[in-house]
């Protein structure tokens, strides 16, 4: 055992070192399905490291379904997902789809009270910064550190890099990131797997325009989720099929029955419950995809941003055959960079690829080089760590306030991410509360907004990025007044 896990004992973060080993061990096979692991207490003195290291790559490989841990039995590898081919067929019926479109039409008007009362836009378009969730602390771009690497990447360019560029992004670019997400998300990558798009907004428009040529009119979403991306596959002409989402993450079960050819999930943080998607779910949701021949498409959109762990790895690392991964920097850096990637599987890539050559002739190359240079310089990492403190804090902030000024409230998502979910008392009209937020200077959605199906407790979801721990304070005394 010890010689799959080669430690170097010159570098710090041995608990990183021994996860990442037994990854790629799982990965190539040298840790076959069903292997038994040694207890964590045995490894331990074999390895000569606490057992507490090794206690927590055991625990984190578990989250991430590639272990499987049982009382008595110990810990092994986890079995490669199969699943019985003969699932129901369950189209999305007249009743379904009619459901779908009244909840659409409640959305529609709830999102019309608040244009007529606050003369604003759908939520999350143009309400105030305030409690507004996907709102990125823009103050804390990394001005000096994005300006060195854009002023190395303008001095080395070469002619043919101001010229059209390859559609799929920069090559330097797709390596690089295919070694961050390889080692930061346990993605399973190479360079050619990569197309780097405008933001996740076109990621998300590009795989629905390639489930559209394929023949798909539906795809399942999670519920609740997000408005915003909707958006991007209603735009395709896909119809959207909400799937439940309980504690565990995505219902299965559920899935299974709607035959959906695709299905959009945030396993690593649900948007926007916070819940992680569970082991045995991860391994059911790939069971169903490999049986069927299905998509996964997995909305990595802020998982960088944890406070309690490390971070679960990706489905794509699980499963790279059945999931296209999808993410952005528009969290961790800027919006306005517009830098996104997709890494569909190789099957379903040609279609991809040939979209985005149709949509652009590829991104602006500089902006791509100079974030490459940014990640591969190590002052991504740099500054990721300086904002998860600062995030931290603010999320401390806001869980504290919630406490004095809503005592009652249920809170939800507070592990990990940028936003949170309050639960109101039942009853309580969110769209209207978020109606007078508004007009407050505040800007919490609505948790019914989040919904296609009528339903569920009200609620508000609430972003902490953007303000300072006194802000956010001074803003929650303020939304407690109209609650």
């Amino acid at each position: 055992m010890e010689a799959l896990l080669d430690l170097d004992r010159s570098r710090p973060g041995l608990g990183d070192q021994l996860t990442s080993a037994l990854r790629a061990a799982i990965a190539d096979g040298r840790l076959a399905p069903g292997t038994r692991l040694p207890s964590s207490r045995q490894l331990a003195t074999d390895l000569r490291v606490s057992r507490g290291v090794v206690v927590g790559a055991y625990e984190q490989l578990v989250a991430e379904g590639r272990l499987l841990s049982q009382r008595g039995a110990g810990t092994s590898v986890a079995p490669t997902p199969a699943f019985p081919p003969n699932t129901p067929s369950f189209p999305c019926s007249a009743p379904v789809y009619a459901a779908t479109k009244r909840s659409v039409a409640a959305y529609t008007g709830a999102e019309q009270s608040l244009q007529n009362s606050a003369h604003t836009g759908a939520f999350g378009g143009n309400l105030p910064a305030d409690l507004r969730p996907g709102q990125p602390d823009l103050t804390a771009f990394p001005r000096a550190a994005w300006r060195r690497a854009y002023e190395q990447v303008l001095a080395a360019a070469t002619p043919k890099d101001l010229g059209y560029s390859d559609a799929t992004g920069a090559p330097r670019l797709r390596q690089t990131l295919a070694d961050y997400l390889g080692r930061v998300r346990a993605a399973r990558l190479t360079a050619d797997d990569v197309v780097v798009t405008t933001g996740a907004a076109q990621a998300f428009s590009l795989i629905a325009h390639h489930l559209r040529s394929t023949g798909a009119d539906r795809i399942g979403i999670e519920e609740p989720g997000s408005p915003g991306i909707r958006v991007h596959l209603e735009a395709q002409g896909l119809r959207l099929v909400p799937i439940p989402v309980d504690d565990d993450g995505l219902d299965v079960k559920t899935l299974q029955e709607s035959d959906v050819p695709a299905v959009l999930v945030t396993p690593a943080h649900q948007y926007p419950t916070g819940v992680v998607l569970a082991p045995q779910r991860r391994a059911a949701l790939i069971a169903w995809a490999r049986a069927t021949g299905k998509l996964i498409i997995e909305d990595d959109y802020d998982a960088e941003f944890r406070y309690d762990r490390e971070p679960v790895g990706c489905l794509q690392g699980l499963a790279p055959d059945v999931v296209a991964h999808l993410g952005s920097a528009s969290k961790a850096l800027a919006p306005a960079l517009r830098l996104g990637w997709l890494c569909p599987p190789k099957d379903r890539a040609a279609s991809v690829r040939a979209a985005k050559a149709a949509a652009d002739y590829g991104g602006p190359t500089l902006e791509q080089l100079a974030f490459a240079q940014l990640l591969a310089s190590g002052g991504y990492d740099r500054h990721l760590r300086q904002a998860r403190r600062a995030h931290r804090l603010r999320r401390d902030a806001l869980v504290a306030a919630l406490a004095t000024n809503l005592p009652g409230c249920r809170v939800h998502g507070v592990a990990a991410g940028l936003h949170l979910v309050v639960e109101l008392p039942p009853g309580t009209d969110d769209a209207a509360v978020a109606a007078k937020a508004y007009t407050k200077g505040l800007g919490p959605v609505p948790l019914s907004a989040t919904r296609l199906t009528p339903g569920g407790p009200p609620g508000l979801v609430i972003g902490y990025a953007g303000q300072t721990p006194d802000r956010i304070a001074a803003s929650i005394r303020r939304l407690s007044e109209l609650i």
